[in-house]
């Protein structure tokens, strides 16, 4: 317990539950209690300047505007986002921020969430590894983070008060991993939880969520604060395991609190635990510090840079028509975004960058005069002459490069989208401008997937850019003309129409409830078990050279235990020096219950020069080839693929395996059926035993297979009371007794 808990009279302990303000917590200066200030992130810090909201209307500090995680999420790298946060931690303490709201690592269940640009990935251990990654770098500056948005907040309709109706095996296997990850492996200073309910109960008066799970299971000694606002019934979620309600909640919150400790139905020592958590994390962040660090905003500006073209994935490129040379000849930049960067989301991360790269700027910087037309007007509005000044541009150059992509009132945090189409003003032009010239270069400008059926096949390339951040201007021409590598991979599968989403039919929900009917089978898992055509896969992405993967091999040390070791040679086959990510998925065809074909347990960016090779190793561990079953995680004994790749679909290797690891055994009760009896070590031979001594037609069940396989799935008490002459729950007790 915190020693400064013993100083503070209860109302005291009360008034440290909620904000002082709407960014700052309270101080107690007899106490030695200092208040910290909280602010928006992930992608900058965003420490308001006048009146203060949390959806990014007012003014804030300038700070360095960074990729977007929809883009970060393609870097695959977490050494990157650990770089990323430590820019991020030097300017939190150069602002006076104690606590950076982020990383966000919700799964993205659709593409139509609006807020699908702060999270990383469709794959919770891909959005682990690179929270992970970002916390470190920030924590290591003496800054909290604020883990978010536990849990399964997946989209922004009636998001402060829709149940997500999903069952725990899904919830372990889908929307709970990433956040196990980095509490576990970083240690987050705060776990934000989220608006939404779960299964009926808000996030924030979740025990189980709160308490079991995040504390008693994994181990987090952090402190547990609301999302603005998330808080609506004080005692309750003091209770369940949340510690500080955000912003400043009035006097109501005080007096529901002294209402509920007056009746019982609240502890003195859950609000002395809550305040000891706030207080400790607080002290603990501070003492970390040294000096406070100056900001070299040039020097992150340069890695926004790095960081944007580490995440643009290079979709197609028939006929290498990039890397362009600067002597390209004629270049025609055409579209808006090329001069109005869409950069970042809307919504609480909204940042005031230290400054702005404008793609057109900085391509003349490298090829010259180009020539520019805007070619379609950011409201959607058609606009037939900017469209004829396009058509004249394109027709007068050898090259095109057409910068397209959501405007910014498409994708927000607060709403979802209804589709995922680019706006019709830009596939017109497109159709426009391939009418007249065919060498066309497309950059995309997108916060989530969009549909790329009116220019997969039509144009030689695309690059997917997503929202780079306040240096994407600069990093899309480094891109266009090899001064950098394209090294991004999808982090998330882009269909070829929305309907083909797993989660279609049940996206956003009915009114205040939304059921999660797919399951276990978001993203690649559904697209791959459907075995359905996708636009790209999951994990794709070319590059400027080319990439080979041989002699893999897979070990297993001891097959008793759960656990293989993977090693592959990568090659740099190419004439340029580059990225590839090696990916290792897991399947599982002999499972007791239903799995995807194919889940990535472990990867690992490689760069390489042209012509140099490197020997790769993976480890898979247990939680590599377990299942959430009845008992918890679950490994069963048997055969398992172990396939090597570089996206879901692109396979190179296969290897079976086999673990000998000890069976699992269910325990059998009343409503177990003859299936179950049949599997159990102990349960088959005393149901055999009784039925043998019974003779007759219940003997005859193990020796005729068809008559067998038909009464599997009836619960053994069911087949026994058949007549009347038995109590088959009586008889099934006694069977019971006997294990």
């Amino acid at each position: 317990m915190h020693a400064a808990v013993s100083r503070l009279s209860l109302d005291e302990k009360i008034s440290l539950l909620t904000g002082d303000s709407f960014w700052t917590t309270r101080g107690v200066e007899h106490a030695g209690v200092e208040g910290a200030v909280l602010t928006d992130g992930p992608h900058g810090v965003r420490l308001q300047t006048g009146s203060a909201d949390h959806l990014g209307i007012n003014d804030s500090h300038p700070a360095t505007s960074f990729p977007t995680a929809a883009a970060t999420g393609s870097t695959w790298d977490p050494e990157l986002l650990e770089e990323m946060g430590e820019a991020l931690g030097r300017e939190s303490r150069a602002l006076g921020v104690d606590v950076l709201l982020g990383p966000g690592v919700n799964i993205k269940r659709s593409p139509l969430c609006g807020r699908n640009f702060e999270y990383f990935s469709e794959d919770p251990l891909l959005a682990g590894a690179l929270g992970a990654g970002w916390v470190r770098g920030l924590q290591a500056q003496g800054v909290g983070a604020s883990l978010k948005h536990f849990a399964a907040n997946n989209q922004e309709t009636e998001r402060m008060r829709v149940s997500a109706e999903v069952d725990e095996r899904t919830l372990r296997e889908i929307y709970l991993p990433a956040f196990e990850r980095v509490v576990k492996d970083a240690q987050p200073a705060t776990v934000m939880c989220a608006y939404n309910r779960i299964n009926g109960t808000y996030a924030s008066e979740h025990r189980w969520l709160l308490t079991d799970v995040l504390r008693d299971e994994w181990g987090y000694d952090g402190y547990v604060v609301s999302d603005w606002g998330a808080v609506s019934n004080p005692p309750a979620a003091v209770a369940a395991g949340l510690d500080l309600t955000m912003p400043a909640a009035g006097p109501r919150h005080a007096a529901d609190i002294r209402a509920a400790l007056d009746r019982g139905d609240l502890d003195e020592a859950a609000i002395d635990l809550a305040v000891s958590r706030i207080l400790t994390v607080h002290d603990r962040l501070r003492a970390a510090r040294g000096e406070t660090p100056a900001v070299d905003h040039d020097a992150h500006h340069a890695l926004a840079r790095r960081i944007a073209a580490e995440s643009t994935v290079l979709l197609a490129n028939e006929g290498g028509i990039l890397p362009l040379s600067a002597d390209e000849g004629s270049i025609a930049v055409i579209g808006e975004f090329a001069r109005s960067p869409r950069y970042q989301g809307a919504g609480s991360s909204h940042i005031q960058p230290t400054r702005l790269d404008a793609a057109l700027d900085a391509i003349r910087e490298v090829a010259g005069d180009v020539s520019f037309v805007a070619g379609f007007r950011l409201d959607g509005e058609a606009d037939a002459a900017l469209v004829d000044e396009a058509v004249a541009a394109a027709r007068a150059a050898r090259t095109v490069v057409l910068f397209l992509g959501l405007p910014a009132e498409d994708e927000s945090e607060g709403f979802d989208r209804t589709h995922i189409d680019l706006p019709r003003v830009q596939r017109d032009l497109l159709d426009a401008v391939l009418a007249v010239n065919e060498r066309v270069v497309v950059v995309l400008s997108n916060g989530s997937v969009v549909s790329l059926g009116c220019i997969v096949g039509r144009v030689p390339a695309i690059l997917e850019m997503w929202l780079g951040g306040q240096a994407s201007g600069s990093a899309a021409a480094d891109v266009l003309f090899g001064v950098a590598e394209p090294a991004g991979r999808l982090a998330e599968t882009i269909p070829l129409r929305l309907a083909d989403n797993p989660a279609h039919v049940n996206f956003p929900g009915s009114p205040k409830k939304v059921v999660y009917g797919e399951r276990v089978y978001v993203g690649y898992r559904w697209y791959d078990r459907t075995e359905r055509e996708v636009a790209f896969p999951f994990g794709f992405g070319l590059g400027y050279t080319t990439f080979e993967l041989t002699d893999v091999a897979v070990s297993v040390p001891d097959a008793g235990r759960a656990h293989a070791v993977v090693e592959v040679t990568v090659s740099n086959t190419g004439a340029r020096d580059g990225a590839e990510v090696v990916q290792v998925y897991v399947g599982d065809p002999e499972a007791s219950v239903d799995r995807p074909v194919r889940e990535l347990r472990a990867f690992r960016k490689v760069r390489l020069a042209a012509g140099e090779s490197t020997r790769v190793r993976l480890e898979l561990d247990e939680r590599a080839f377990a299942f959430w079953g009845e008992t918890g995680w679950t490994v069963e004994p048997g055969a398992f693929t172990v396939e090597v790749g570089t996206s879901s679909r692109d396979i190179v290797a296969t290897t079976e395996i086999e673990l000998d690891v000890p069976p699992v055994v269910p325990e059998l009760d009343l409503e177990s059926t003859i299936g179950d009896w049949q599997r159990h070590p102990v349960g088959r031979g005393v149901l055999e035993g009784a039925l043998a001594a019974q003779g007759g037609a219940s003997a005859a069940i193990f020796a005729d297979p068809e008559i067998s396989r038909m009464m599997e799935s009836m619960p053994l008490r069911t087949m026994l009371g058949f007549g009347g002459e038995v109590d088959g729950t009586s008889a099934t007790e006694a069977l019971l007794a006997q294990l």
